[in-house]
C-alpha cells in the first residue's frame, strides 16, 4: 500500500514530468516501479526506460507492467544494470527521474553519477529526490540511524541544495529545489526534490 507520504512525492514528481511535456523519459534506479507504472499509463510519453540493479525488484516490475510491457510496441523497456554505467546509448532522453535513488549511492562515486546523468546522458530536465535527514526525527529514526539500512547517506536541505547547486553549475543546468512529501513548519518534509532543466536550446552533450 502506498504511504500518504509516498503518494505526495510520487505526485510530486508526476506533475514535474507533465509539466516538461517530456516525451520520452529515463527512471533512473526505478525499483519495483511505483513511479515507471504511472508514467506508463502517461499519453504523453512515447518511450519510456527504468533502469535498475535489483534483477529481483525488475521482475516485480514485469508483472506490475504486464500487458503494457508486452504489447509489441518497444516503448517501454526495463534494464538490468547501474545508471552509473548506462552509458551514452542513454543519451537525448527529454527527462530523467531519481526517485530516492542517489542516497544509495557511495559518496565517493556520486561524481561518476553526476558525469552519467549531467554530461553524457544529458537529458533536458532532471528531477532528484532524497530523504530529508531534518524530518526523521518526527519519523522516529534515531540520530545515529538512517531510515534504510542500504541508505550511504541522508542529507539535510542546506546539504542537498550546496549539491544540486554545484551540480547545475558544473554542467551548465538551472536548479531549484523544494521541499516535499509533508510540509513542517521547520523541517520541511520528508523528502527534498531538486529540478534540473538544461536551458533551451542547448543540445550539446559535455565530456
Amino acid at each position: 500500500m502506498t504511504s500518504w507520504l509516498h503518494r505526495q512525492r510520487l505526485d510530486a514528481v508526476l506533475g514535474v514530468v507533465r509539466a516538461s511535456k517530456a516525451s520520452s523519459v529515463l527512471d533512473l534506479g526505478c525499483g519495483d516501479g511505483d513511479l515507471l507504472t504511472e508514467l506508463a499509463e502517461e499519453p504523453q510519453i512515447e518511450r519510456l526506460v527504468g533502469i535498475d540493479l535489483s534483477h529481483e525488484a525488475l521482475a516485480r516490475l514485469r508483472v506490475r507492467l504486464g500487458s503494457l510491457l508486452d504489447d509489441g510496441s518497444d516503448r517501454i523497456k526495463l534494464v538490468h544494470g547501474s545508471l552509473i554505467e548506462a552509458g551514452p546509448r542513454y543519451a537525448g532522453f527529454d527527462c530523467a527521474v531519481l526517485v530516492e535513488t542517489i542516497e544509495h549511492v557511495d559518496p565517493a562515486r556520486l561524481g561518476s553519477l553526476e558525469r552519467a546523468v549531467f554530461a553524457t546522458m544529458r537529458p533536458a530536465t532532471v528531477v532528484v529526490t532524497t530523504p530529508n535527514a531534518e524530518f526523521n526525527r518526527l519519523l522516529g529514526v534515531p540520530a545515529n540511524r538512517f531510515r534504510h539500512p542500504d541508505h550511504r547517506f541522508e542529507w539535510d536541505r542546506p546539504r542537498f541544495r550546496q549539491w544540486a547547486e554545484g551540480v547545475a553549475s558544473r554542467n551548465g543546468y538551472q536548479v531549484s529545489c523544494s521541499d516535499i512529501a509533508g510540509n513542517h513548519r521547520d523541517l520541511g518534509g520528508t523528502s527534498q526534490m531538486a529540478v534540473f532543466e538544461r536551458p533551451h536550446g542547448d543540445e550539446t552533450a559535455r565530456p
